[in-house]
């Protein structure tokens, strides 16, 4: 057996077969597989096979294109045949929220280039007549969607793998993975141990049981999935006959999915009675085995699915497929470098392995050989999930996460299970004074305040909520007077040592501001790609701190540390020191009447230390309302002291609370872009305007530096621009395509309704050349063209008075 290898691929599933095979196609042929049994022992060898485009993100959506597109060029490297069956498949809906979200997904297709159409009921029975269409409103049809072979299109990744230099070792079992104080691994097997540089984890079912030989937690469990195989069906006979196929029909008001299976049907359920299996470990002895058949939990779905389908209930059964799959609690893949751990590397949790297994081996061959994926994966970076998840955090979302698998997925929806998990000493008060709570990161976040009348739960919907009039009233306390609200929702690190300026110089590509001020900074990657959006405080020559998103913590400290030089030491802290911002025309009167410091000559971007009430703090002159305002940090066991103080002074000047609902209105007001909305690794500074926080004439090779200064003397192809949009009920929530003289021009990266102005506002891009202030285009909203106009100037504070004054 080999005994030294580049990477070692750990799990012969469809997943690490395409890991394998990509590493191999970008050009590292020293690789290795390590299966303990045979290839597709797992979930593979009992998948339905089945592949779709639809994803509610769209960068998971290119990548199941990719994906789908990728079998033939397989088949034709190998001579082998995945078994594809490229049929189309309809997706149902049988009320407006489902319609609603077509509408939505169909909008974002057009500018991702998939050829996906809006369908009536009547043609619905025309393209899959097997479908009762009573109760049926409409349909997204997918001329992508199809079924495959698993063990075919497994063994082809494997020849193509093999073609490339690559090597399989299959019944060799993993049994202990020890890092070398040089980074490098020892994969300890049942027939030797392997000297491997990089590890991947594609351990599939076992992907818990791999991580845990190294140390690592991954948030994943299997959960049981069942589909049964009709026999012959006289209506899909006739198709075959006929020489067609019966097209795919994903039924979400059934949960079931179904697609012809020879001459009869394959049903399949995501039933809401479910059931986590191997609660407490995957049992190394499983493999090729099925569970026992469970019609009593697919009851009621069955009984539904007779309904919509009614050739099923006169078709015998077949056979019945019972096994497990392997989620995580979102139901998207864990891939890329595991944060704190070097040179270990996941790809695991990809439920849907046929239609994303090309697309995560793509992202990770290209992570690991070019240093950063040619697009953001954000959606599906293991590092979205933090420290503090846990066992009993995962396994109540990952049965939320099955039980909505076929659920609208609306844009201001707020998940119930495993909540409240983290909160911070504000939570009581807060809920006391009738906060909504979201949640980012784990993390309970206050969406806006309910007042005696007002629903206490916002209704999900593509539509303005029923948060609309709080959301107005909290922007009018804000614009009118001071708002105040927790600062607990961003991502904070402390930065210290005698090289913690140079090191700064080099990381970020912004000015580094000297004692006392802060100033705001972009973060590129090697490629000029955005991986942040920082402020940057210097609290003293040696000492600085960070603040971004709060969701994105373990992806920036990540980078962090992957940079990481002597003489700097790194820290984060994000929950360790919290606090307030304070905004609107009386936050210098608030401040002013808590501390005994001067703060009349506090200027814009200044950062100070001060005692505010009993509180030692750190105060920072910034705010994203784009108001006058002030971020107030302090240790959370003084926070509590600190709201009281805070919100006694505020009381004569009508101090209001605010959440997020009201933040993402009032930072429209300024054209302000937000974190993994405008700002995103798809993107680049030039795009977005944040090439003019860009130090190019600091004497620093700062990472990225060659690629923006290229950008920035070329130009972007593109730019980021704000519209106002006359909407209806419906504001741009984002991916909505930008129409100009009838083509599709641009895209939106996010909107909303700027209540203090009384305007639909969307950003998104548009060809640097056709950019010009008032050019009118038209946004597509739910499927209604909606006129928009380009607005160079923000509608509040253009020329920044009130929030530098």
């Amino acid at each position: 057996m080999q005994t030294t290898t580049r990477v070692a691929v750990i799990g012969g599933g469809v997943v690490g077969a395409s890991v394998l095979y990509h590493l191999t196609k970008l050009g590292w042929s020293d690789v290795m597989l390590i299966e303990r049994s045979e290839l597709t022992s797992g979930s593979t060898w009992h998948a339905a096979g089945g592949f779709h485009t639809l994803n509610g993100d769209t960068n998971m959506a290119a990548l199941q294109g990719y994906t789908i597109r990728l079998y033939k060029e397989l088949e034709k490297i190998t001579g082998m045949s995945c078994g594809l069956h490229h049929v189309g498949g309809i997706t149902l809906a049988d009320n407006q929220d489902r319609f609603d979200m077509l509408l939505a997904e169909r909008a974002k297709h057009r500018f991702m280039g998939l050829e996906t159409e809006i369908v009536t009921p009547a043609e619905i029975a025309k393209i899959a007549p097997v479908t009762n269409i009573e109760g049926i409103i409409g349909g997204l049809y997918d001329p992508l969607d199809g079924h495959l072979d698993p063990s075919g299109t497994t063994h082809a990744y494997a020849r193509a793998a093999r073609m490339g230099g690559a090597t399989i070792q299959t019944h060799t079992m993993v049994v202990e993975t020890n890092q070398r104080p040089d980074g490098t691994w020892d994969v300890v097997t049942d027939r030797g141990t392997i000297h491997a540089e990089h590890v991947v984890n594609a351990g599939g079912l076992w992907a818990r049981e791999v991580g845990a030989m190294a140390g690592i937690y991954f948030p994943l469990h299997p959960m049981e999935h069942q589909y049964i195989v009709t026999e012959e069906v006289p209506m899909i006979a006739d198709i075959v006959d006929a020489g067609g196929e019966h097209p795919h029909v994903m039924d979400p008001a059934g949960e079931s999915y179904l697609r012809q299976e020879g001459r009869g049907l394959c049903i399949g359920f995501y039933e809401q009675p479910c059931r986590p299996w191997a609660v407490n470990g995957t049992p190394w002895t499983f493999g090729h085995e099925l569970l026992p058949d469970d019609f009593d939990k697919i009851e009621d779905s069955i009984a539904f699915a007779y309904k919509r389908f009614p050739a099923l209930e006169v078709a015998g059964v077949k056979s019945v497929i019972h096994g497990p799959f392997t989620f995580a609690p979102d139901g998207n893949p864990l891939v890329g470098p595991v944060p704190g751990v070097r040179n270990y590397w996941s790809a695991c949790g990809v439920m849907a392995g046929f239609s994303q297994g090309g697309g995560v081996g793509l992202m990770l061959a290209q992570w690991m050989i070019e240093g950063e994926p040619e697009r953001d994966v954000m959606a599906m970076d293991v590092a979205r999930f933090g420290d503090w998840i846990s066992p009993g955090y995962t396994l109540p979302k990952i049965i939320e996460n099955y039980q909505k698998r076929f659920s609208v997925s609306y844009p201001n929806e707020e998940l119930p299970a495993a909540r409240p998990n983290r909160t911070t000493p504000m939570y009581d008060i807060f809920s006391d004074m009738g906060a909504v709570w979201g949640q980012q990161y784990g993390l309970e976040v206050v969406n806006y305040y309910a007042q005696h009348g007002e629903p206490s739960y916002e209704t999900p919907s593509f539509r303005r909520s029923d948060a609309f009039d709080a959301t107005a009233r909290e922007v009018r306390g804000v614009r009118g007077g001071v708002g105040i609200n927790e600062v607990h929702n961003f991502g904070k690190y402390r930065v210290t040592g005698p090289r913690a300026r140079a090191w700064l110089d080099r990381i970020m590509a912004g000015r580094v501001p000297q004692p006392g001020r802060l100033s705001l900074t972009p973060m590129l990657s090697e490629k000029g790609k955005l991986i942040g959006d920082f402020t940057m405080s210097c609290l003293a020559e040696e000492e600085f701190q960070l603040t971004a998103s709060y969701g994105s913590q373990n992806f920036h400290f990540r980078w962090f540390t992957s940079h990481l030089e002597d003489g700097v030491h790194v820290e984060n802290i994000s929950d360790k020191r919290n606090g307030f911002q304070i905004a609107g025309p009386k936050a210098r009167e608030v401040l002013a009447a808590c501390t005994l410091s001067d703060i009349s000559d506090m200027r814009f971007l200044d950062v100070r230390r001060m005692t505010v009430g009993m509180t030692d703090c750190i105060v920072q002159r910034v705010s994203y309302t784009g108001d006058l305002g002030y971020e107030i940090y302090c240790d959370p066991m003084g926070q509590r002291a600190l709201w009281w103080t805070l919100w006694a002074a505020g009381q004569p000047h009508g101090m209001v609370p605010f959440g997020m609902r009201a933040m993402m209105s009032l930072r429209l007001d300024k054209h302000f872009g937000s974190w993994m909305a405008e700002f995103s690794p798809d993107y680049t500074a030039a795009e977005t305007g944040l090439d003019r926080f860009i130090s190019f004439n600091k004497n620093t090779d700062f990472i990225g530096r060659a690629a923006a200064e290229a950008e920035h003397s070329k130009g972007a192809a593109r730019r980021l621009v704000a519209f106002a949009v006359d909407a209806d009920d419906a504001d741009v929530q984002g991916y909505e395509p930008i129409w100009l003289n009838g083509a599709v021009v641009g895209f939106c990266t996010s909107g909303g309704y700027s209540h203090h102005t009384g305007t639909s506002i969307a950003q998104g891009f548009l060809p640097t050349d056709k950019v010009a202030d008032g050019l009118r285009v038209e946004i597509e909203i739910l499927g209604q063209m909606r006129p928009a106009t380009v607005t160079l100037t923000p509608p509040f504070d253009a020329d920044g008075a009130r929030m530098r004054g």
